[in-house]
């Protein structure tokens, strides 16, 4: 066995070949973040375009075109980007987060007072 293995190189090369492979339909989307980079996507016929994508230049948002223009975004601020912040106060009030803030606190007091400084 080890005479007809010789040189196969097993593990870094698949077997496999693309004969007879049919892939899937595509489309091309084009986008354009507000400092004029333009770029493209591709996307398979079947999925649903976003609206946005990242600008894969500054990493700003990026509305798509059709036919060269921009497409009216819906649902959305298209300037501001959320930031971790933004996000965690869609899940808890601010006074959640304040009395969370004040736990934590007195934890790390109460630790410290023992000579711990972690968990």
């Amino acid at each position: 066995m080890a005479e007809s293995m010789r040189g196969m190189r097993l593990g870094s090369q698949s077997l496999e070949s693309d004969r007879g492979v049919e892939l899937a339909s595509r489309q091309r989307c084009e986008f354009r973040c507000k400092l004029d980079h333009t770029f493209s996507v591709v996307f398979s016929m079947d999925a649903e375009l976003p609206q946005t994508w990242e600008c894969s230049d500054c990493g700003a948002i990026a509305i798509r075109l059709e036919n060269g223009a921009e497409i009216e975004v819906t649902g959305l601020q298209v300037d501001e980007k959320r930031s971790h912040y933004d996000m965690v106060l869609e899940r808890r009030t601010r006074d959640e987060l304040e009395e969370l803030l004040a736990e934590v606190l007195a934890e790390m007091r109460e630790r410290r007072s023992r000579g711990r400084l972690t968990a």
